[in-house]
């Protein structure tokens, strides 16, 4: 059954009903507890409206890190319900719960008039609730009427306020998950062509799904970041002491045979820019891929790779693209993550930021607003690539 046939926040008389509403205010933060960007935050914000107009209280609940199945107070969620008020323009009161459904929650749940918001304390200060054990879910949705969905970020788990609750309470995604899957549902299953995909980051391994699941679906596969030193180590070249899966080469050169059968166009690297540390002030400079000395390390796509990715990607009607060209977080190697970002900002395909890294790029050099859309969900849109059914979607009742 598709995913895009399951139930909506609109689907749902959410009129004098207590909504629990899974987000992902999975959110970075300083060490100060400052949060450094709320991008998810005001993700969840449609849906919230959406409800508070339509005459709904609301519980919400998320994650915060890995307290791992305990109460730490570095781990609260009340910085995230104070900004939450702030974006609302209303009080959002908190229940400050270790066990998350303690009596304080209970109280202000049963006590929430319409048109009121409260939180619950961080979801992952009970063990429970990623081995998805049965009790956590029947107390979290012992306080509500309704489960609404809108974590995108973790609807690849199967977790008790994912997944769980959803067997106790009528249930439906919210209008973030629903934009989700609809753009990238779309994008996977009914591109417009040329369709392109972008896939970097560290690993091989990572991306394995993904790769084999599009190169049924795209005319060009471009392939950077680390993972593509893997590809070139398998064809017989110098890598250096570039990151290297040696036990996924054998898999590199086969998918470069049925990309080839399939007539994809795989696209790798032909230059490299390479340092001789794997730090910041280190020794860099450009060479050609094949030719790669010892003890240096590959930590970005070089000039002539942007030329040869620039034609493709401006000429693509779909475009999706996950994981960085090189070390981004190093400013000297983020030259190639930089200029693909800007290509696609002068696309004018449909553009999809797959979440994670990519989106982190996109958002701090400025090109978030050209871009069709920038996921939530890292992990959630790399299994929606491959074409797995996510289990956060697919509990959901359907219309």
């Amino acid at each position: 059954m598709s995913i895009l046939n399951k139930k909506t926040v609109r689907d749902v008389d959410v009129s004098g009903k207590k909504i629990i509403m899974r987000c992902d205010f999975n959110v970075p933060m300083d060490k100060e507890g400052n949060i450094t960007d709320d991008l998810r935050i005001k993700g969840a914000l449609p849906t919230i409206n959406y409800l508070l107009e339509n005459g709904a209280s609301i519980i919400l609940m998320s994650h915060l890190g890995r307290p791992k199945g305990e109460a730490k107070p570095e781990f609260s969620l009340a910085p995230i319900a104070k900004r939450i008020a702030e974006l609302v323009g209303k009080e959002v009161f908190f229940a400050d719960d270790s066990d998350v459904v303690g009596e304080n929650a209970k109280q202000m749940a049963a006590n929430l008039n319409f048109g009121e918001i409260m939180m619950l304390q961080n979801v992952r200060y009970r063990k429970e609730e990623t081995k998805n054990i049965e009790n956590f879910s029947k107390e979290l949705a012992s306080l509500g009427d309704v489960f609404i969905n809108d974590a995108f970020g973790t609807a690849h788990r199967a977790h008790c306020s994912t997944t769980g609750i959803a067997n106790y309470l009528p249930s439906a995604m919210g209008l973030l998950i629903e934009k989700e899957i609809t753009i990238m549902g779309t994008a996977v299953e009914k591109p417009e062509q040329p369709f392109v995909a972008i896939l970097g980051g560290a690993k091989v391994s990572d991306k394995i799904g993904v790769i084999k699941n599009l190169l049924d679906k795209v005319q060009v596969l471009i392939i950077g970041g680390g993972m593509a030193y893997t590809f070139i180590k398998a064809q017989g070249y110098e890598i250096g002491n570039s990151l290297l899966e040696e036990e996924k080469m054998d898999l590199a050169l086969e998918l470069i045979r049925t990309a080839r059968e399939k007539g994809v166009h795989l696209i790798l690297p032909v230059d490299t820019v390479i340092a001789d540390e794997f730090k910041e002030g280190a020794n860099y400079k450009t060479v050609d891929i094949k030719k790669m000395p010892k003890g240096w390390i590959g930590v970005d796509i070089g000039e002539e790779t942007v030329k040869l990715f620039e034609d493709i990607i401006l000429s693509a009607k779909t475009v999706i693209w996950n994981g960085p060209m090189g070390v981004f977080e190093i400013p000297a190697f983020a030259e190639g993550t930089r200029k693909v970002a800007h290509l696609l900002s002068l696309c004018d395909g449909t553009t999809i930021i797959g979440g994670g890294d990519s989106a982190a790029a996109v958002e701090q050099l400025g090109y978030a607003e050209k871009m069709t859309h920038i996921s939530t969900g890292g992990g959630a849109s790399l299994e929606l690539f491959e074409g797995k059914i996510l289990p956060g979607i697919d509990i959901l009742e359907s219309k």
